[in-house]
Protein backbone atom coordinates (compact mmCIF):
# COMPACT_ATOMS: atom_id res chain seq x y z
CA UNK A 1 0.00 0.00 0.00
CA UNK A 2 1.48 3.66 -0.91
CA UNK A 3 1.22 6.51 1.56
CA UNK A 4 -1.33 7.55 2.78
CA UNK A 5 -1.93 11.05 3.00
CA UNK A 6 -3.28 13.50 5.67
CA UNK A 7 -4.48 17.22 5.65
CA UNK A 8 -0.80 17.79 7.53
CA UNK A 9 0.78 16.16 4.36
CA UNK A 10 -0.95 18.17 2.46
CA UNK A 11 -0.27 21.66 4.18
CA UNK A 12 3.55 20.73 3.73
CA UNK A 13 2.48 19.67 0.11
CA UNK A 14 0.56 23.43 -0.22
CA UNK A 15 3.67 25.05 0.59
CA UNK A 16 6.17 22.89 -1.26
CA UNK A 17 4.06 23.88 -4.20
CA UNK A 18 4.27 27.42 -3.66
CA UNK A 19 8.12 27.56 -2.63
CA UNK A 20 9.99 24.80 -2.49
CA UNK A 21 13.00 26.76 -1.36
CA UNK A 22 11.86 27.81 2.02
CA UNK A 23 13.39 27.07 4.90
CA UNK A 24 12.65 23.93 7.27
CA UNK A 25 11.46 26.52 10.37
CA UNK A 26 9.30 28.49 7.84
CA UNK A 27 7.92 25.60 6.71
CA UNK A 28 7.39 23.94 9.81
CA UNK A 29 5.60 27.17 11.04
CA UNK A 30 3.07 27.74 8.32
CA UNK A 31 1.82 24.30 9.11
CA UNK A 32 2.01 24.27 12.30
CA UNK A 33 4.79 21.31 12.88
CA UNK A 34 7.60 21.38 15.04
CA UNK A 35 10.87 21.09 13.17
CA UNK A 36 11.52 17.57 13.24
CA UNK A 37 8.03 16.33 12.79
CA UNK A 38 7.78 18.63 9.42
CA UNK A 39 11.39 17.25 8.53
CA UNK A 40 10.18 13.62 8.75
CA UNK A 41 7.01 13.78 7.10
CA UNK A 42 9.22 15.59 4.05
CA UNK A 43 11.40 12.93 4.03
CA UNK A 44 8.35 10.46 4.27
CA UNK A 45 6.98 12.18 0.97
CA UNK A 46 9.74 12.09 -1.15
CA UNK A 47 10.89 8.38 -0.01
CA UNK A 48 7.38 7.72 -1.08
CA UNK A 49 7.82 9.46 -4.80
CA UNK A 50 4.71 11.98 -3.92
CA UNK A 51 7.49 14.72 -3.92
CA UNK A 52 9.10 13.87 -7.04
CA UNK A 53 11.88 16.53 -7.30
CA UNK A 54 12.04 20.24 -5.85
CA UNK A 55 13.48 22.87 -8.92
CA UNK A 56 12.83 26.19 -9.63
CA UNK A 57 10.78 27.84 -12.03
CA UNK A 58 12.35 29.78 -14.89
CA UNK A 59 10.69 32.72 -16.79
CA UNK A 60 11.40 31.66 -20.44
CA UNK A 61 11.04 35.37 -21.66
CA UNK A 62 13.34 36.49 -20.12
CA UNK A 63 15.48 33.41 -21.51
CA UNK A 64 14.39 34.39 -24.74
CA UNK A 65 11.83 31.60 -25.14
CA UNK A 66 8.70 33.82 -25.05
CA UNK A 67 6.82 31.69 -27.63
CA UNK A 68 4.33 28.58 -26.26
CA UNK A 69 3.15 26.06 -28.44
CA UNK A 70 0.83 23.16 -28.79
CA UNK A 71 1.70 21.04 -31.79
CA UNK A 72 -1.23 18.22 -32.79
CA UNK A 73 0.24 15.18 -33.98
CA UNK A 74 -1.39 12.28 -35.42
CA UNK A 75 0.66 9.36 -36.45
CA UNK A 76 0.49 6.62 -39.59
CA UNK A 77 1.65 4.12 -37.63
CA UNK A 78 1.10 2.51 -34.04
CA UNK A 79 3.42 0.13 -33.78
CA UNK A 80 6.01 -0.55 -30.56
CA UNK A 81 8.73 0.23 -32.49
CA UNK A 82 7.49 3.90 -33.63
CA UNK A 83 6.54 4.50 -30.16
CA UNK A 84 10.08 3.96 -28.70
CA UNK A 85 11.42 5.98 -31.08
CA UNK A 86 9.17 8.66 -30.54
CA UNK A 87 9.86 8.14 -27.01
CA UNK A 88 13.32 8.87 -27.61
CA UNK A 89 12.70 11.75 -29.65
CA UNK A 90 10.16 13.29 -27.44
CA UNK A 91 13.39 12.40 -24.43
CA UNK A 92 16.07 14.44 -26.60
CA UNK A 93 14.41 17.61 -27.49
CA UNK A 94 14.67 20.31 -24.78
CA UNK A 95 12.04 22.08 -26.39
CA UNK A 96 9.20 19.70 -25.61
CA UNK A 97 7.81 20.43 -22.24
CA UNK A 98 4.82 17.76 -22.60
CA UNK A 99 3.92 15.37 -24.21
CA UNK A 100 0.77 13.36 -24.27
CA UNK A 101 -0.76 10.54 -25.49
CA UNK A 102 -4.38 11.30 -26.60
CA UNK A 103 -7.96 9.50 -27.10
CA UNK A 104 -9.96 10.85 -29.69
CA UNK A 105 -8.96 12.27 -33.05
CA UNK A 106 -5.76 13.44 -32.23
CA UNK A 107 -2.38 11.03 -31.56
CA UNK A 108 0.03 13.55 -29.22
CA UNK A 109 -0.26 16.97 -27.70
CA UNK A 110 2.97 18.41 -27.77
CA UNK A 111 3.45 21.31 -25.14
CA UNK A 112 6.84 23.27 -26.31
CA UNK A 113 8.75 26.73 -25.74
CA UNK A 114 10.74 28.31 -28.20
CA UNK A 115 12.25 32.11 -29.62
CA UNK A 116 9.76 32.30 -32.37
CA UNK A 117 8.02 31.38 -35.18
CA UNK A 118 11.52 30.66 -37.03
CA UNK A 119 12.67 28.71 -33.78
CA UNK A 120 9.64 26.98 -33.90
CA UNK A 121 9.54 25.64 -37.79
CA UNK A 122 13.25 24.73 -36.59
CA UNK A 123 11.82 22.68 -34.49
CA UNK A 124 9.30 21.19 -36.91
CA UNK A 125 12.03 20.38 -39.08
CA UNK A 126 14.13 18.42 -36.82
CA UNK A 127 11.20 16.69 -35.37
CA UNK A 128 9.36 15.32 -38.54
CA UNK A 129 13.21 14.52 -39.80
CA UNK A 130 13.96 12.24 -36.78
CA UNK A 131 10.59 10.01 -36.39
CA UNK A 132 7.73 9.66 -39.30
CA UNK A 133 4.34 11.08 -38.58
CA UNK A 134 1.24 11.15 -40.60
CA UNK A 135 0.26 15.47 -39.84
CA UNK A 136 1.57 17.93 -37.65
CA UNK A 137 -0.63 21.34 -37.03
CA UNK A 138 0.43 23.71 -34.42
CA UNK A 139 -1.55 26.61 -32.41
CA UNK A 140 0.54 29.75 -31.16
CA UNK A 141 0.07 30.56 -27.67
CA UNK A 142 -1.28 34.10 -27.28
CA UNK A 143 -1.41 34.82 -23.42
CA UNK A 144 -1.08 32.09 -21.02
CA UNK A 145 -4.65 33.08 -18.82
CA UNK A 146 -3.25 29.92 -15.92
CA UNK A 147 0.07 28.20 -16.43
CA UNK A 148 0.55 26.45 -13.04
CA UNK A 149 2.91 22.95 -11.75
CA UNK A 150 0.84 23.44 -8.55
CA UNK A 151 -1.69 20.58 -8.51
CA UNK A 152 -5.27 21.03 -6.49
CA UNK A 153 -4.43 19.34 -3.25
Amino acid sequence: MGHIIDETDRRILRQLQTDAAQSLDLLAERVALSRNACWRRVRKLEAAGVIRSRVAQLDPAKLDLGLSVLVMIRVGAHDPDWLDRFRAVVAAMPEIQGAHRMTGELDYVLRIKVRDVADYDRFYKALIARVPIADVSASFVMEDIKDTTALPI
